[in-house]
């Protein structure tokens, strides 16, 4: 007997997703394995977006790929303030990305649904997946 390599409550994410999201954006640090785990099972590409572009290397915000034209769905693990999420929201736009949704599992600030859905207008939803209770 084979074990299912993703345990169930990390399966609970997928339906958060809306059908239309094109791409997961994974945030620096605990974004990234969270997409690349949704990556793995909805296969749905996944890019990793730094904090700020690098001065060598790629020099590129977003690894992974192009980003302009897709709709994104931005990944989060823990949010207190959604000020990091708003940075790269703002830069992603920049970059021609077109949020769907900002996907977070954890929300430690009660305050955070006010300042997200004033400046993530355009997003049609921001979901913290430890508010749902099948997370």
């Amino acid at each position: 007997m084979r074990a299912d390599p993703i345990p169930d409550n990390r399966k609970a994410l997928v339906p958060l997703l809306p059908d239309d999201t094109e791409l997961l954006a994974g945030l620096e640090l605990g974004g990234i394995p969270i997409a690349t785990m949704l990556s793995s099972i909805t296969g749905i590409p996944a890019r990793f977006v730094r904090k700020a572009s690098k001065p060598y290397g790629t020099m590129m915000l977003a690894e992974g790929g192009e980003i302009a034209g897709f709709r994104l769905a931005i990944i989060e693990d823990v949010v207190t303030t959604g000020g990091q999420i708003l940075d790269s929201v703002k830069q992603l736009w920049a970059l021609g990305g077109e949020m769907n949704t900002v996907l977070c599992v954890i929300q430690r600030n009660q305050f955070a649904d006010e300042p997200m859905a004033i400046l993530l207008k355009r997003a049609s939803s921001y979901v913290p997946c430890s508010k749902k209770p099948s997370c």
